[in-house]
């Protein structure tokens, strides 16, 4: 029987690899239901195949990357917007006054 090369994970990475919480993560542990060791006060999980963790993580990258276009989409979206509301302030802020008429006075053809 050939032993297949295995993964320590973090708890955290574990956890999201088996969409488990932390807690449950924990009392495992603790009840010695998993396969851990600690480093440095930090405790980490055995995986046994490394090909699960790998689609896995590539599962995560796609997701990640579709979530990244998603964000420049509507970042190109909100810097549009912006531009047009700058260009609005700009019109008008810089909108030159009726010269038929000072600001005092009522436009010609209104009654006195």
């Amino acid at each position: 029987m050939i032993a297949s090369e295995g993964v320590w994970l973090s708890i955290s990475d574990y956890s999201r690899y088996k969409n488990v919480s932390i807690s449950t993560i924990r009392r495992h542990l603790k009840a010695h239901i998993l396969r851990h060791k600690e480093e440095n006060g930090k405790y980490f999980i055995y995986v046994p195949s490394t090909e699960k963790v790998k689609l896995r993580e590539e599962d995560e990258l796609f997701r990640l990357r579709l979530e990244l276009e998603e964000v420049r989409s509507t970042l190109r979206l909100l810097q549009d917007e912006k531009d047009e509301l700058k260009m609005l302030v700009d019109l008008y802020e810089n909108k030159q006054p009726d010269s038929r008429f000072s600001g005092n006075d009522l436009p010609p053809g209104l009654p006195q």
